[in-house]
């Protein structure tokens, strides 16, 4: 496909230096930069031929199925062919594939509501993403996919409910940060055995780190990864291939197979820490365009998105909004994409008029505008942000001189002041922020002074842990005491690996967040580690 697998770098720099930083910011000038990059034709789908579903050889289904972005009346379904998934075209021929897909009211397809077929293209790694419209509000569905004599396994949807509907409560479980190379998935196993309506999904959901021929800390002894995998991310051919792999995972595999799935990024689905067209490492910024590309591009063909999402170039529409009847609203986020740079070099630090300046901001203006707008105009009884980073404040000591983390929102705390005071403009109540990124659970009560603990609470926020991430660690981290007493509006931490199942109702809602013993083996059991109610129009979180 092309050449990477002997120099990314050597790739990359080529292509940036054929477009320039002004040519390839236009939309049209990275869409061209990529496909250089990647010798994939400009013309898109029309330079493939079509192949008899016969030429597939082998299962293809080996990366599951899944759904997303359920709305009252249609489902996104999402499947790739790849029958050698470690393989850079996935074990597939260059070539167009008609792939067919069943809808049914059961797991046993006695009941097809609805058929049809969709096309995938070489060109987005043999992707299908079908939007399947029509459909009755407010109920689950199973679903398959054919491809020639192949048939994928059985995954269940749902629609919303009608956006004038007034469901009486909904459930919908938080996960982020899934590192391959920390441990194993099997968090994600016992969500896929979860009563939940939607999982959402809050970044990380790879990283860009090498992996080891062992699987990292999953100290494999009974298969090898290939070395394709043991670098890090830089071409639209390696994040492909790192899908491939995360999605290889039967844990995964089986979440997504349980439950439709709403998404958005954080930074590691591209790299550490980047903040806009700003890159980590010190690289000339189009040459980290064109990697913020290929990462956005492997994003979109390896989730449940719909069309709108698809990027042209390096830029990509993740943020959205997404109804439950008028039980909730869901302003999903993007703080990535048109973050101001980190200040004072990133990390923990004092803050400071660096940080404090008024004109940082973690949304950028125009997504700041549309959640504002949303507020005003939401009609739901919670309103619900899920997102990446820490929304409150969060010191690492009670003490003068504490550091707060510049990458979360308290590096831009007048962006965070804008969408409070927002929020009590709108005259809205039950506010809620979904957060991942910590890799600790973490909930907080949100204040409108986070330095006067009696200062109005105006929402809660229930920050989940990573699936995987940071390895194993403990239910009372070393600095539990510190942060407990620095942050009084902190009202729960537990530092174990899991995910949070929020059951939202008309009258309250209720947060459970549920921990596995380990990660570094697999088959971990399940505990609840803690719950917390908050009520309807009385924001706060006090024990279940």
């Amino acid at each position: 496909m092309s050449h990477s697998f002997q120099d990314p770098d050597a790739e990359l720099r080529a292509a940036a230096r054929h477009f320039g930083r002004r040519g390839f910011l236009t939309m049209t000038g990275a869409a061209a930069a990529l496909a250089f990059a990647v010798n994939l034709p400009t013309a898109g789908s029309a330079a493939a031929v079509e192949l008899d579903a016969k030429a597939v050889k082998a299962d293809p289904f080996t990366l599951g199925v899944g759904s997303g972005d359920p709305l009252p009346r249609s489902v996104l379904l999402w499947t790739r062919l790849a029958p050698s998934p470690y393989e850079s075209d996935g074990g597939m021929p260059r070539g167009r594939v008609t792939v067919r897909w069943e809808l049914a009211h059961d797991a046993r397809f006695t009941r097809v509501v609805k058929r049809g077929s969709a096309t995938a293209h070489p060109e987005f790694a043999h992707t299908v993403h079908v939007e399947v419209p029509g459909l009755d509000m407010d109920r689950p569905y199973y679903y398959r996919f054919r491809a020639g004599t192949w048939i994928s396994p059985v995954g269940r949807t749902r629609t919303a409910p009608a956006t004038s509907a007034r469901p009486t409560a909904m459930k919908l479980a938080a996960v982020s940060c899934q590192a391959y190379h920390d441990g194993y998935f099997t968090a994600y196993r016992h969500l896929a055995d979860e009563d939940v309506d939607l999982v959402f999904h809050l970044g990380d959901y790879l990283y860009e780190y090498a992996v080891t021929a062992v699987g990292g800390n999953r100290k494999y002894t009974d298969r090898r990864l290939p070395a394709v995998f043991n670098r890090e991310t830089l071409t639209l051919e390696d994040y492909r291939l790192r899908y491939a792999l995360y999605k290889s995972d039967p844990d995964l595999i089986a979440a997504h197979a349980a439950h439709p799935f709403v998404v958005t990024w954080d930074d590691h689905e591209t790299e550490n820490n980047y903040a806009d067209d700003i890159p980590e490492n010190d690289v000339p910024p189009e040459e980290f365009l064109l990697r913020r590309a290929a990462a956005y591009r492997a994003y979109w063909e390896n989730q449940p998105l719909r069309a709108p999402q698809r990027p042209t170039g390096s830029g990509m529409r993740l943020y959205r909004r997404r109804h439950w009847g008028r039980l909730a609203q869901f302003d999903v986020l993007d703080t990535r994409q048109y973050r101001s740079d980190q200040a004072y070099g990133d990390g923990w630090q004092v803050p400071g008029p660096e940080s404090e300046d008024p004109s940082r901001t973690l949304t950028g203006e125009a997504q700041e505008r549309w959640l504002l707008d949303g507020w005003r105009a939401s009609k739901a009884t919670w309103n619900v942000v899920p997102q990446q980073v820490t929304f409150a404040q969060r010191k690492d000591r009670a003490t003068d001189g504490f550091k707060l983390s510049m990458d979360s929102w308290d590096g831009y705390p007048a962006s965070r002041q804008r969408l409070l005071d927002g929020w009590r403009a709108s005259g809205k109540n039950n506010l809620m922020v979904l957060t991942g990124d910590v890799h600790v659970h973490y909930g907080f009560d949100l204040k409108a002074d986070f330095d006067d603990p009696a200062s109005k609470t105006l929402g809660t926020e229930i920050v989940t842990s990573s699936i995987t991430s940071g390895g194993d660690g403990a239910d009372k981290p070393a600095n539990w005491d510190t942060y407990m007493t620095a942050n009084p509006h902190l009202r729960f931490y537990n530092g174990r690996r899991g995910y949070a199942v929020v059951t939202l109702g008309t009258r309250s809602a209720r947060a459970d967040w549920k921990t596995v013993s380990a990660v570094t083996t697999p088959g971990a059991p399940l505990t609840v580690a803690g719950s917390f109610v908050t009520e309807a129009g009385k924001p706060g979180l006090t024990p279940a």
